[in-house]
């Protein structure tokens, strides 16, 4: 390959970018004009989501944590920058090399828009919008990189014999013609390529003003909640053992653990909420937002728990939740017999499959509003999501819900069962160590070992500890309101030099001792002692 045609193949693939930036600048724009769920990297990572095993959600929130979504976008941005960059290369050679490219980018975007469980036909028109202004951007810039030869005028000759005229033959190795000279080549394309960056920045800013148009966060400052018509009991002392490092009872809002399957936070307006609730019912029933905060409202700590969560980690945390009682609202519409599960649907699509007897059996099963004394955060289902205590997230916890089908579990498999998730999924008993955390050597003598341990609606009665497989130690337990929270435990040790390892095991109220066989996440929740390493010196 000359020179020449390296540098060719190099402007032919800066054009790619460059059309790649505009398809993303407009497809946001029109995806902000029309009220579109996303733009077509947005759709395309949805997709991808739910194509995701479980094994690689499990990998994907332990190793990246709340940043899992933004690695995957960051991911799809990189192979649309190569896939951008190797069409405009290819349209160099040949026009039609560059259209055929865009037409498969088209193809992946408008599947994946269409089969969006919120579809509709505004869902295609961002990735439509986008692959015409790629287009568009090849054809102008391309010309720019392979220009044509302006052609000479050939020399005529006539044949007396024929009466005709003929053009002379060219010389091997002659030109065509004169060339436009490089450099004004390059400025030109220079000067379009700074236009298009231009556009491309342009309409991303437009769309990204467009879509924080349609937020949420004023009606959110705004809205005031009604006070609770049943509290819960005043938090009884002793319920914070107060060691630095030890989680404390109550998780802040903006420290609360998320996962969910949304790569753009839905943006419900309480006004326009709404619930339907049908299905194996005697009498439907639709909630505004309004007529559910005039219903007495409940009060409770509970704590939820994500099904991804490994031995001893981070995807828990307690709140002060207050809602409506959702077993008071079911019996309104009154449960046919043979009802087992309520299959919970999200204003994004996502469902959950909740067992009926669950949240019927007492206890404090919600159709949420507040946390921690304010309105849901977005992130967290604003403006109402479901809390049932004792079940992990992915079937109890349906945020921006507003849709309960009550059918059977052996009619209706909801988002996650239909991946190979357990359909009922009752939290496990667990504990995790939070001190030491092993990342610093400890000096050797009395230490605090601490951590949470959870049974939800069935309450922590004892926490041991155990060092280097010896025998087990009762730890001291903070004081909790109810047995739907985590409960902080301590134990102090005295610490000899040396490698050491930790590991503790909850018992719940109903005598169950957590167990020390290990379980993946997968299908129905993590399981095995916690075990910490560590150096006291």
């Amino acid at each position: 390959m000359s020179g020449r045609d390296g540098r060719r193949l190099g402007l032919g693939a800066i054009a790619g970018l460059l059309a790649a930036g505009t398809a993303l600048g407009v497809g946001q724009l029109v995806a902000g004009l029309t009220g579109a769920s996303g733009s077509p990297v947005v759709a395309v990572g949805e997709l991808q989501i739910d194509f995701t095993p479980p094994w690689l959600k499990n990998f994907a929130i332990t190793e990246f944590g709340p940043d899992d979504k933004l690695v995957l976008v960051s991911g799809i941005l990189v192979v649309l920058a190569i896939f951008a960059a190797v069409i405009g290369a290819a349209a160099t050679r040949r026009m039609a090399y560059g259209m055929a490219g865009l037409a498969v980018f088209a193809v992946i975007g408008l599947t994946a828009a269409a089969t969006r469980p919120t579809a509709a036909f505004a869902s295609l028109l961002p990735t439509l919008a986008a692959t015409a202004a790629a287009a568009a951007v090849l054809l102008v810039l391309i010309p720019l990189v392979t220009p044509r030869a302006a052609t000479a005028p050939r020399a005529v000759s006539y044949d007396p014999v024929t009466s005709a005229s003929a053009a002379e033959p060219e010389e091997a190795g002659e030109p065509e013609g004169p060339r436009e000279p490089e450099d004004v080549r390059r400025r030109s394309f220079l000067a379009a390529s700074a236009v298009t960056a231009g556009i491309a920045a342009g309409a991303g800013l437009a769309g990204r003003l467009l879509a924080e148009r349609g937020s949420v966060a004023s009606a959110q400052k705004s809205l005031r909640i009604p006070k609770p018509a049943v509290t819960t009991q005043t938090l009884p002392a002793g319920f914070n053992l107060d060691i630095p490092g030890l989680a404390p009872f109550v998780t802040p809002n903006s420290s609360f653990y998320r996962v969910d399957t949304t790569l753009v936070l839905p943006q419900v307006d309480p006004s326009s909420w709404q619930l339907r609730i049908h299905g194996m019912v005697n009498r439907e029933i639709t909630l505004t937002f309004e007529d559910l905060i005039k219903r007495p409202l409940i009060e409770d700590y509970i704590t939820l728990c994500c099904v991804s969560n490994p031995v001893g980690g981070p995807y828990i945390g307690n709140a002060l939740w207050l809602g409506a009682s959702l077993a008071a609202v079911l019996r309104e519409a009154g449960i046919k017999a043979g009802a087992d599960q309520l299959l919970c649907t999200s204003v994004d699509g996502f469902t959950s499959g909740t067992p009926v007897q669950t949240v019927m059996d007492g206890r404090d099963a919600l159709l949420a509003v507040a946390m921690n004394g304010q309105p849901l955060p977005v992130a967290h289902g604003f403006p109402v999501r479901m809390v049932v205590p004792g079940l992990y997230g992915y079937v109890s916890a349906t945020k921006w819900v507003t849709d309960i089908n009550v059918t059977t579990f052996a009619g209706n498999y909801a988002f996650w069962a239909q991946r190979g998730w357990s359909q009922r999924a009752p939290i496990k008993t667990e504990c995790r160590i939070d001190v030491p955390n092993g990342l610093n050597v400890i000096r050797a003598g009395t230490t605090p070992v601490a951590g949470v341990a959870w049974a939800q609606h069935k309450g922590i009665e004892a926490v041991e500890v155990r060092v280097d497989a010896g025998p087990w130690h009762q730890a001291r337990l903070a004081a909790v309101p109810g047995i739907d929270t985590w409960r902080q435990w301590a134990w102090e040790w005295d610490a000899t030099p040396g490698r050491h390892v930790l590991q503790a095991r909850a018992t719940d109220k109903t005598g169950y001792t957590q167990t020390a066989a290990q379980a993946q996440p997968e299908p129905n929740g993590a399981a095995g002692y916690p075990s910490l390493s560590l150096t006291a010196g």
